[in-house]
This record gives structure tokens, C-alpha cells and sequence, in this order.
């Protein structure tokens, strides 16, 4: 008799099965809940925003999200892989859309306000660039579950919407398929900024500027000289300022367009510890008190100008915006940084500094199909529509919808502006 034959295809199949099998994913509530030594071995080495001091700042805050989970997947037992989750179970939606959107709500938060509330999954770094922590290539069957694994989260907490947010095209690429085949799309995010520092120190770095970004940085250095009583210096101990520190903070925020996460007193105070974390803040003084600060987050060879507060009494005849990040670029060559970056803010000035755009991307769903499908139909244009605006003269002439590269693969925050001349 003959044997029963098996269709083509099956040892594929089963082979599949056998490789997921040796995964399975865990969930824990805290950084600090991980495994020793598996947060500093896998994060990247010169991403500041990724330091385990930063994360533990954010549980010990209420800057935004109600709760923090981490998806732990491991292979044969052992931990290959980290995706970090920030909960939103009542976040506003007018919190996170532009000045012209924000109108257009206006009506609505204020005659119902619940219909504003948007419970929402975010995965990566609230702060930062997104990843996910692995030492390595993860594989088909790794992403599938991973991606399967935030979806069975979100069901379970509540979570309609679901974002991946900010990430790199080579970052998704290897959850591009898995994602794709759960319902997400991808959406453009407002890029990052880097400066690469390859000079031997700031003269040189001016020098290598283009002519009128030259001629602009040099007129602000002395406008900001010229200015009695300023100073600008560099702290490693700066806790007893944090009250001066959140009243400047406070006069950017109330400038911002979105405010997504404001951060709080027991974050600056757990980074003001420095457990975990390479700190400094740039901050500058009229006499003995702080009219404007920057502070610098330090890894590997990598810098971050994470958060900015500004005393717009003066900012602008001062020219402080810029002489704080003159202060930073200064600090960070002297630290041996290869790069600064310096968020998804203020585009001109910050490409006028010598910032190139690090290109990000949303991918985006919802747990349930008609959500999902309006989702998709609504955010694309809108939120290209907002990119555009947000990049101005740096962003495409004639904005649409981007498609993203097929081998590559925003809840958006604009924080800080450079001041404005008074009219």
C-alpha cells in the first residue's frame, strides 16, 4: 500500500512551526524586571536615548502614558530581543495633531471631550528613535511573533490603536513582512536631526559651515556676547535648579504644537541623579538665575540635546536658542562624540547648525477592521500633509503620500521652536 504523501509545501510549513516554537515572549512591567546585563548588551552603544537611566526616569514620571511594559522574546530559553511599550489609555487626540487640526477639534473638546480620548499602544522609545533590542538578525518566525505578541497585548489592556513609532526604514525591515501581514501601514514620521562631528574643534566646525550659516552662526555668537550679565555654563550637578529648570521648560511647552509627553519633576529629578546615565546641562544665567537650558545625554560616541527650556523674555534679542546649541556642539566635541542629534524640531535652524534629516516611519493599525480601514484612508495624507509643513523649505515642493522604498521598510512631536522676533 502505498503511503500517504503529504502536499507540497509541509516540511516548509512545519519547518516554520518547529522554528516558532522555540520562541515564546514574555511581558514584564519594568526595565528593572529584565534580565542582568540584558538591556546594556543589547541597546545600541551610542544612542543616549536608550540608556536604562532613561527609561527608569520615565516609570519613576507621569510625563504621559499611564503604564510601561517590556515584550521580552526568547529563543531556546534565552533572551534574544526587547520591545519596549508605553500605554495610553486616554490620550487626547488633539495633543498630538497640529495647530490646524487642533482647531478644527476645538469645538469638539470642548462640547465632548470624551470623543477626543484615544486609547493607544506606542512601541520603542517615547522619547526617541524606535528599535527593537536584539544582538542579532531575529528571522521570519521571531518577527511574526513579536508582532503577534504587541497585537495580543493591545486586545488585552484595551488598546485600539497600535504605533511602532519612529523608527528607521532599517530598523522595520526585518518586521516589515510580519507587520504588513497584521494590518499595518506605514506612515512618514517627522524625520530626526544628527549632526556628525568630524571637526577638531568648534572653530573648525564653523569654518566648514556654508558661507551664510557661517556669517549667521558668527552674528549670534556676538549678539549673545554682547548681552551683560549672560553666561552660559556646564553643570553635572544641577538638582537644586529643577524648579528654575520647569519654569522654562513650561514657556516652550505652552509654544509647542503637540505635547505627547511633557516631561515632569521626578523625571528631571531621576536624570538629575544620573543613575545610569552620562548628564550634563548646558544652562544659562542672567546673574544667579537660569534663563535658558539644554540637557546633553551622553552614550558611546553619541550625544543628544534631549530637552530645552527658554526664557522668551530675552531668548530672542539674546539669540539663546542657538548659543545653547553652540554650547552643546562645544561640549560634545570635547567628549569625543562622533554625532549630536537634536530631535524632530525646529528644522531651519537646526539644518542651518549642519543637522542632516534622519528619515523615520509610523507603521500603524488598529485592533479591529473598521477602525483599521478608516485608519489607513484618513492618516496617510494628513500626516504627509503635516510632515510637509513641519520640514518647510527642507521638504518636498509638491507633498503626497510617501511610499516607502519595498526594500525598506507619527504621532508627531514638535516640542521646542527657536524664538521669534517680537512684532
Amino acid at each position: 500500500m502505498d503511503q500517504p504523501t503529504e502536499p507540497p509545501g509541509t516540511p516548509r510549513v512545519r519547518d516554520r512551526h518547529r522554528e516558532e516554537d522555540r520562541h515564546r515572549v514574555e511581558v514584564l512591567r519594568s526595565v528593572e524586571e529584565l534580565p542582568a546585563g540584558l538591556w546594556e548588551r543589547l541597546a545600541p552603544a551610542d544612542d543616549p536615548m536608550w540608556s536604562r537611566g532613561v527609561f527608569t526616569a520615565l516609570e519613576r514620571s507621569r510625563i504621559g502614558p499611564e503604564g510601561y511594559a517590556y515584550l521580552v522574546l526568547r529563543r531556546a530559553g534565552e533572551p534574544v530581543a526587547v520591545l519596549p511599550l508605553c500605554l495610553f489609555r486616554d490620550l487626547m487626540l488633539d495633543r498630538v495633531v497640529g495647530p490646524r487640526e487642533r482647531r478644527l477639534l476645538a469645538p469638539v473638546r470642548r462640547l465632548a471631550p470624551r470623543l477626543l480620548r484615544v486609547p493607544m499602544l506606542f512601541c520603542g522609545n517615547l522619547l526617541g528613535q524606535g528599535h527593537v533590542l536584539a544582538a542579532g538578525p531575529r528571522g521570519a518566525p521571531a518577527a511574526r511573533l513579536l508582532v503577534a505578541a504587541v497585537l495580543e497585548f493591545a486586545r488585552r489592556e484595551r488598546l485600539g490603536t497600535v504605533v511602532f513609532k519612529d523608527f528607521a526604514a532599517a530598523d522595520l525591515a526585518p518586521l516589515r513582512a510580519a507587520l504588513t501581514a497584521a494590518g499595518f501601514f506605514l506612515v512618514p514620521s517627522l524625520p530626526d536631526t544628527e549632526l556628525g562631528l568630524d571637526a577638531a574643534s568648534f572653530e573648525e566646525y564653523l569654518a566648514a559651515l556654508p558661507a551664510k550659516p557661517r556669517r549667521n552662526a558668527r552674528a549670534k555668537l556676538r549678539r549673545f556676547a554682547a548681552r551683560p550679565g549672560l553666561r552660559i555654563d556646564v553643570l553635572d550637578e544641577f538638582g537644586h535648579l529643577l524648579p528654575q529648570l520647569l519654569a522654562l521648560y513650561r514657556q516652550v511647552m505652552e509654544r509647542a504644537d503637540q505635547t505627547l509627553d511633557v516631561l515632569d519633576h521626578a523625571f528631571l529629578a531621576a536624570v538629575a541623579d544620573g543613575e545610569g546615565l552620562r548628564r550634563r546641562l548646558v544652562v544659562c544665567f542672567e546673574g544667579d538665575r537660569a534663563v535658558g537650558f539644554l540637557l546633553c545625554l551622553f552614550a558611546g560616541a553619541g550625544a543628544t540635546g534631549a530637552r530645552i527650556g527658554l526664557d522668551y523674555r530675552l531668548a530672542h534679542e539674546a539669540a539663546l536658542y542657538h548659543n545653547l546649541h553652540y554650547a552643546a556642539v562645544r561640549l560634545a566635541l570635547a567628549d569625543g562624540c562622533r554625532h549630536i542629534r537634536f530631535a524632530q524640531t525646529a528644522y531651519v535652524p537646526k539644518v542651518e547648525l549642519g543637522c542632516a534629516l534622519v528619515e523615520q516611519w509610523y507603521a500603524m493599525t488598529h485592533v479591529r477592521p473598521l477602525p483599521r480601514a478608516v485608519l489607513r484612508r484618513v492618516l496617510p495624507p494628513a500626516l504627509t500633509a503635516a510632515l510637509a509643513e513641519a520640514l518647510g523649505p527642507h521638504g518636498p515642493a509638491n507633498p503626497h503620500p510617501m511610499t516607502p522604498h519595498p526594500t525598506d521598510p507619527h504621532p508627531n512631536r514638535r516640542e521646542e521652536r527657536p524664538p521669534r522676533a517680537p512684532r
